[in-house]
């Protein structure tokens, strides 16, 4: 079925383009409104950039591109000048994660994952997990497991699949 660490696990709960997906609360730092980046050169396209959050530099992924989701619509008043390999900058939000966090007793490496919308968090045993077969669209190796939000569903993600790669690059 699922995996055992799941089952009393916290979870944040966000939407990336139509997908509502969600991470492990003992994961995320914090939560900050969709920041500016400053593009890497040589970056792959699912990097936005890079953010300054209180002197520590972090890696910002598009979400969207990430989860193979289309582009976010444009902001209310577009900027006048658009670069075409790069969205628009929109409204949501950066979650900032801790990548392998506790492994050797010190914090782990920083990363930002841009959202469309946070929208809830759920304590595990406040929701029904299950197996992750199924799930037309999303990659079965990015999800731990499949659950149910006020009858709506949601996605498990394994974020060290989904962002270990990109950081690797």
């Amino acid at each position: 079925m699922t995996d055992g660490s799941l089952v009393s696990a916290r979870l944040l709960v966000f939407r990336v383009g139509a997908l509502v997906c969600a991470a492990e609360v003992d994961q995320v730092r914090e939560i900050l409104p969709r920041l500016p980046t400053t593009r890497i050169p040589g970056a792959p396209p699912v990097v936005a950039g890079l953010v300054n959050v209180r002197g520590t530099l972090v890696t910002v992924v598009e979400g969207w591109r990430a989860l193979g989701q289309a582009p976010p619509g444009p902001p209310a008043s577009p900027p006048a000048e658009t670069s075409q390999t790069q969205a628009p900058e929109a409204a949501g939000s950066t979650i900032i994660l801790e990548m392998g966090k506790g492994k050797s007793g010190g914090e782990g490496q920083l990363i930002g994952f841009t959202v469309d919308e946070v929208m809830d968090m759920l304590a595990g045993g406040a929701t029904t997990l299950e197996d992750r077969t199924g799930l037309p669209g999303v990659d079965p190796t990015l999800v731990r497991a499949v659950g149910r939000r006020n009858g709506e569903l949601f996605i498990v993600l394994d974020v060290a699949a989904l962002l270990g790669p990109i950081l690797t690059t």
